[in-house]
């Protein structure tokens, strides 16, 4: 919807042209050179003034030109009787580098056969000159036919413009078309909002992906475009600015809008030039050198793409506002326009109009600028209430400035958010809207920070504004009835809860300080108190939503991290929790958070590891801390309770088996899975062969035992042999014994992160790895080739190696931080084997292309590693194995865009 582009004769003379076309050998070469010529000048121009606009409508005059010209090149046998039209984007007059020409060959009769030879000449032709068309071949019958049983053909052909051939054949295809003989306005227009629905859904409902579609996502090119087909059909508006004219947009809405579309054609623009073909996905494969390319640097605090895509995401907000604010209007002029309005006054300020809320008058906030906050309590206590109408929507987007410091300091303003937090239902939909019409931000600055904020990392698919609103979604589910059957044992702690509110802010304010550099935990924390203390609530109660901001990663940190089955870290845990009530609000935040991270993240492992941590503090804390019981009592109780289910056995051999294990064996297991496996090595009558396991009654995982002779290769054989199966380890241990056997346990996952729940499956690995342990052990590891994900390629992890001692438990922890890729862990076992190292046990962790492993190792005497040239020797290998030999190609170039 732009003016048409003058003359350029730089980019085409069309003198200088047909001249050359005369003395050219080849019409396609004369062709290809106008065409290569242009595309360069365009590229120059655009690499100095990075202008869109006249970057697209200077690249469609040059194809018009070029058409026109090929268009003259054929001796059409009919020529008033045809005409060259162009349709859809570039009907508009908008073309990006790579984005297809969809033309139409418009006839009023059927073709002859030599009319059929030349047009199919003449497409073969523009193919050869490599421009990337879209064609149709159409009579007016046939327009108005595919026209009427099709909305995707009459928007096109609303968007038609005619290139060359005859101006009265192409008037009388605008007048078939024409809403008083099709798509009547209010057909046309539900049409399109169920189109955009549709296209929407296929996004989640959120331009706020990792990897947005700037042309198809929500708040993207083709939303304007929705309201710019609406407008022409009802209206007759030419161009967006005509809605000004029509009242439907202010001046300031207006260059919003236009602003909006700018960036992303200029987005679009360097996606093509870079992906030398059409592309509208931000791919991570293009963001560094987009963000470098449109001037985003990084900083001590994030980097320049994490700015870029926050701009990105901060304008499809903007523009997915505005577009939901026009079509409501629409939907009032264009379906309601004729009926009488249903009116329900709801208080002084506010009133129902045909479902939806509205202000009595235009001084509403003016007057009473709390009612910002009081429209959204209407909202959750008037559940058949639609929505906001789009009138007063352009009201609070007016007024919002008025959120000042005299606001917060209003005790009403004040009582009103804490209103909309304590009420029963509709606040997670209540916190949406109050983000997208930019309330939220405004009420709480710290929040309006992180508005689009990204994390440039597979971890967090979320921004994290929408991550926050999605862990208060999560622990509203825990409380509401029909979302019972999801979390069972969250809604049984939830239901206890003496304040829930007090979660609820926990949730939207755990992540208020990301973006800012240093922890954002403890600046979170310092945020959380200032804003509880300002609204009133009581010194414990700010104090403890503080505290459960300041530790919502420590709960999870403990469960994938660290040796739960130790009843020292359960211990020291407990008493860094301190009591039960805040155990389970603890508990739920972690649950929400994971949930809310990535929908990926969340499986029955992490459920159980959870849980577990839970259920044995909870115990601690409801005995006292003082009263803990010691390690040696807790693994005398195990062995006790196993001896009484093996009763019949030989008790000797029993105990001497189990004195030959070792203590950290009894940690890790219930009396019943001691009681099975014993009795099982116990009856093992091939020594001489390894005995493999499955372990019943386990949640969350999959779990093999190994009882096998002892070697130093046997963890690195275990894991190559299970990572060769696709298959994911989560958790394992060691226990060599004093009578040169191994027993060995692996929880173990599919690679999409679930339990391996065939049967039969099961059977095969069991029976494969007992096969694979009884073999020479000689054989070499080769690399595992499995498919990597195109984005991990972008996400460089700097490998981190620290070594921690734990004398009390005598072994050294080890944290490897590093890229994730196939063979990681065998890889790491393999470094284990060549420094004389033994594991004791491990926690793996996987956060998007970052794993965080953390193992427990010993010497080969099974002590703490106490050499400091060991340790060295260590640290070496692994930097070797996880950064020389990485198969992952890294692509974290953030190199600006050369043309």
């Amino acid at each position: 919807m732009f003016a048409a582009t003058p003359t350029d004769l730089q980019l085409f003379d069309p003198q200088k042209f047909a001249l050359l076309l005369a003395q050219a050998n080849s019409p396609v070469k004369a062709f290809r050179e106008a065409l290569q010529q242009g595309n360069e000048i365009l590229n120059a121009r655009f690499q100095l003034s990075m202008n869109a606009i006249e970057a697209v409508t200077q690249r469609a005059w040059l194809i018009d030109q070029i058409l026109f010209a090929a268009w003259q090149c054929y001796n059409w046998s009919v020529p008033d009787d045809m005409a060259l039209v162009a349709v859809g984007g570039y009907g508009r007059g908008e073309l990006h580098p790579y984005s297809d020409i969809d033309l139409m060959i418009l006839l009023r009769h059927p073709m002859d056969n030599t009319t059929q030879e030349d047009a199919t000449a003449f497409i073969t032709f523009l193919w050869d000159i490599q421009l990337e068309v879209g064609h149709s071949v159409r009579t007016l019958d046939e327009c108005e036919q595919e026209a009427l049983a099709d909305i995707t053909v009459i928007t096109n052909l609303m968007e038609a413009r005619l290139l060359t051939g005859s101006q009265t054949l192409f008037n009388d295809m605008v007048g078939r078309i024409h809403p008083n003989r099709m798509w009547a306005s209010k057909e046309f227009f539900a049409a399109k909002v169920n189109e955009q629905n549709l296209r929407h859904e296929k996004y989640h409902g959120t331009g706020y992906n990792l990897e947005p579609n700037i042309k198809e996502g929500p708040g993207g090119l083709r939303d304007i475009q929705t309201v710019a087909w609406v407008a022409k059909r009802h209206f007759g508006a030419r161009t967006l600015h005509d809605l000004v004219h029509h009242g439907f947009l202010t001046e300031e809405e207006y260059k919003a809008m236009i602003g909006g579309q700018e960036f992303l054609w200029k987005i679009r623009q360097l996606l093509h030039i870079m992906a030398k073909r059409r592309e509208d996905r931000i791919l991570f494969d293009h963001q560094r050198s987009l963000s470098a390319t449109l001037g985003y640097h990084d900083t001590n605090a994030h980097l320049g793409v994490e700015d870029f895509m926050k701009n990105y995401y901060r304008t499809i907000k903007e523009l997915s506002s505005l577009n939901d604010m026009l079509l409501q209007l629409f939907h009032e002029v264009i379906l309601y326009g004729d009926l009488p309005a249903n009116i329900r006054p709801l208080n002084k300020r506010f009133q129902v109009r045909n479902d939806y809320i509205e202000v009595m008058h235009d001084k509403v906030f003016m007057n009473y600028p709390f009612a910002l906050l009081e429209i959204f309590l209407l909202l959750q206590q008037n559940p058949e209430i639609q929505g906001i109408r789009a009138s007063t929507i352009r009201l609070m987007r007016q007024y919002r400035w008025l959120i000042d410091d005299a606001f917060h300091r209003d005790l009403r303003a004040r009582s009103l958010f804490f209103e909309i937090i304590r009420q029963p239902r509709g606040l997670t939909r209540s916190l949406r809207r109050m983000n997208r019409y930019g309330i939220l931000g405004a009420y709480i600055p710290a929040f309006g920070k992180i508005v689009g904020q990204m994390q440039y990392d597979l971890f967090h698919v979320y921004t994290v504004d929408e991550h926050s609103i999605f862990v208060v979604r999560n622990l509203r589910r825990f409380g509401i009835l029909e979302f019972r059957h999801e979390f069972p044992f969250c809604s049984k702690i939830m239901d206890s809860l003496p304040k829930p509110e007090l979660l609820y802010l926990a949730g939207l304010f755990h992540d208020i300080a990301k973006g800012r550099g240093g922890d954002h935990s403890i600046l979170g924390e310092s945020e959380t108190m200032i804003f509880c203390q300002a609204h009133g609530l009581s010194d414990y109660d700010a104090r403890f939503v503080s505290w459960l901001v300041r530790h919502h990663l420590l709960m999870s940190i403990t469960a994938q991290r660290q040796d739960t089955s130790d009843p020292e870290v359960i211990n020291h845990f407990a008493q860094k929790i301190g009591d039960c009530v805040r155990l389970d609000y603890l508990y739920l935040l972690t649950v929400a958070d994971i949930r809310g991270t990535n929908p990926k993240l969340w499986n029955n492992w992490k459920d159980a590891l959870l849980v577990d941590l839970y259920r044995k503090t909870r115990h601690v804390l409801r005995n006292g801390l003082g009263n803990v019981p010691d390690k040696q009592f807790h693994i005398r109780n195990i062995r006790s309770q196993a001896l009484q289910l093996l009763q019949g056995s030989n008790e000797g051999k029993v105990k001497a088996f189990w004195d030959d294990l070792g203590d950290d064996y009894f940690l890790r297991s219930s009396p019943e899975e001691v009681a099975r496996e014993t009795f099982a090595v116990l009856n093992h009558i091939a020594i001489a062969t390894p005995l493999v396991m499955e372990r019943h009654n386990t949640q969350g995982s999959t779990e093999f035992t190994v009882f096998a002779h002892e070697r130093d290769s046997l963890f690195a054989e275990i894991t190559y042999f299970l990572e060769q199966q696709g298959i994911t380890i989560v958790d394992a241990y060691i226990i060599p014994t004093q009578s040169e056997f191994t027993m060995a346990g692996f929880s173990v996952l599919e690679e999409s992160g679930a339990e391996i729940h065939d049967q039969e499956r099961v059977e095969g690995i069991l029976h494969a790895l007992k096969e694979a342990l009884s073999r020479d052990t000689s054989v070499p590891f080769y690399p595992i080739n499995r498919r990597i994900p195109r984005q991990v390629k972008y996400f460089t992890v700097p490998t981190r190696i620290t070594f921690t001692q734990d004398r009390s438990n005598d072994h050294t922890i080890l944290e490897v931080i590093t890229t994730d890729r196939p063979g990681l862990l065998s890889r790491v076992a393999q470094a284990f084997v060549n420094c004389d190292v033994r594991l004791k046990k491990a926690n793996i962790a996987t956060l998007g292309s970052r794993v965080e492993d953390v193992f427990f190792i010993t010497d080969r005497t099974n002590h703490l590693l106490y050499s400091s040239d060991q340790l060295d020797a260590l640290r070496e290998e692994l930097s070797m194995v996880l950064d020389v030999e990485k198969e992952v190609k890294m692509n974290a170039s953030s190199k600006a865009i050369t043309f």
